[in-house]
């Protein structure tokens, strides 16, 4: 399927959208005030070992430190991992090379390994391993045989690093491989000669920023064209592509045109549309797709859609539609983590089986790991995203001040409740002359009807005058009550 994809490039940020066939299907945006670290790699410094979480905390040179559990520690046996607790692998005070696998998230500090890999176009250099590995897209065994033969005779005769051969590979001659290679081992050297000098806490290698790893991880031979809104941008990445990747550098394409890029082809609305809990779905129905800090949920209703034959196959058709539109918006909203799908209740087994297989198939596309159980037995669809970066909506929003990201707010009478048990609790404490409130207007404006005679009693009680002032710079949430 054809593909083109749009860079768009401010001093302050950068914008890609991946569109197939004309529709946005993936959103990634960096920001230069909070770029992501995944694929860092620094020279860090133990903080602390907790033998109890079997878990250390480095000092990398942050404002958080950062996280290492035992499972991600390298070690050189057969199975790659470490079979001794923490406490005999690590000290406070040791210096230590990781690599960042997960960006800081909300209040979890950047999670790391001691496996180190370096990302290249063609293939991903271990430094650690000795193994050659492939791309488990590449799924003819032929052609992962003569991609094995083909990277292994051009290796060093001296050579000690491992490799993983990448979807991208697949068309590339010798020469390309080659160039790959040398990239990388040029790469590593230099690393561990930055290390050896410089003293931990100290960044080593920092991965190549969102425009550039479009070229390395984005492009594939389906992509028609890659459009780049900055002319200084565009030079760069035509420098960088020439330099790595020539084949891509006739596709980069500088826009020059007066309406905005992301304009132009819808990408602005897409981003208004995926920060909403509401997904309409063509045929009427829709989702509510909820995020919360420890799981996303996604709600299927049939909404308008009342279908022409009978209840089950609008159920059906309704489900078939969702599941191409949830794997849409797992990789447009950038969803990690515990992922629950509520599809409409099916009771026939075959159409459970569709639905299932349509969407493991939508879910192809996602560069991400994933992983899905099927249906539980309260009738759930059950799966994981690999999370390394934020979603869409943590990079552009913030919780509400006003409700604080609770996603509702307490009513006006509710409120006045609060108000009254605090105006009496005050009169049983202090002695005043006159409480005056202060409250928004919707608060206020209670008081002076509804709740009018509430007041009236609560004064006649106290004994004490009670006024009322509107602030309007108060949400309806916030009150004072004040002693005369």
């Amino acid at each position: 399927m054809n593909n083109e994809i749009l860079v768009n490039i401010t001093p302050q940020e950068t914008r890609v959208a991946i569109l197939e066939q004309g529709v946005s299907q993936e959103l990634h945006i960096e920001r230069e005030s909070g770029r992501g670290i995944v694929g860092n790699i620094y020279n860090g410094r133990v903080s602390r070992v907790l033998p109890g979480m079997q878990s250390a905390f480095i000092d990398i040179g942050l404002d958080r430190a950062a996280f290492l559990h035992v499972a991600d520690i390298w070690s050189p046996n057969q199975e790659g991992e470490t079979t001794q607790p923490i406490e005999k692998l690590l000290y406070e005070g040791n210096s230590i090379l990781v690599q960042v696998i997960k960006d800081a998230i909300g209040t979890k500090g950047a999670r790391l390994s001691t496996q180190i890999s370096l990302a290249g176009r063609l293939l991903v250099y271990l430094p650690q391993e000795s193994h050659i590995g492939i791309s488990q897209r590449i799924g003819d065994d032929s052609e992962r045989e003569l991609l094995r033969e083909k990277l292994q005779q051009i290796l060093p005769a001296d050579e000690k690093g491992g490799y993983i051969i990448r979807t991208m590979a697949e068309t590339a001659d010798e020469s390309d491989l080659r160039a790959d290679l040398d990239y990388l081992h040029k790469l590593w050297h230099d690393i561990q000669k930055k290390s050896m000098a410089i003293a931990a806490p100290v960044l080593l290698y920092q991965d190549l920023d969102l425009s550039h790893r479009v070229l390395r991880d984005f492009v594939n031979d389906d992509t028609e064209r890659i459009w780049v809104d900055s002319r200084e941008n565009f030079q760069k990445l035509v420098k960088f592509s020439q330099n790595y990747m020539t084949y891509i550098a006739e596709r980069i394409t500088l826009y020059t045109g007066d309406r905005p890029l992301f304009d132009l082809y819808g990408v602005e609305e897409e981003i208004e549309k995926s920060l909403a809990k509401r997904v309409n779905l063509k045929s009427g129905g829709y989702l509510i797709i909820d995020q919360t800090e420890a799981l996303t949920t996604m709600d299927v209703n049939t909404g308008g859609f009342i279908g022409v034959r009978n209840f089950d196959d609008t159920i059906f058709k309704t489900n078939l539609e969702a599941a191409q539109v949830i794997a849409r918006q797992l990789r447009l909203r950038n969803l990690g983590g515990i992922i629950i799908i509520d599809f409409i209740d099916m009771d026939n087994e075959e159409h459970r089986n569709a639905v299932l297989t349509e969407l493991n198939k939508a879910l192809l596309k996602d560069r991400t790991r994933i992983t899905v159980n099927g249906f539980s037995a309260l009738g759930l669809v059950e799966m994981t995203r690999k999370r390394t970066r934020e979603s869409l909506a943590h990079v552009l929003c913030e919780p509400c001040p006003t409700c604080q990201g609770r996603g509702e707010i307490r009513t006006a009478q509710t409120i006045c409740y609060e108000i009254l048990r605090e105006l009496l609790r005050e009169s049983r404490q202090f002695e005043a002359n006159e409480f005056r409130i202060l409250a928004s207007q919707k608060v206020i404006d209670l008081f002076l009807d509804e709740e009018s005679q509430s007041l009236a009693q609560l004064g006649d009680f106290i004994a004490k005058p009670i006024s009322l002032q509107v602030e309007e710079s108060y949400t309806q949430e916030q009150y004072d009550v004040i002693l005369m």
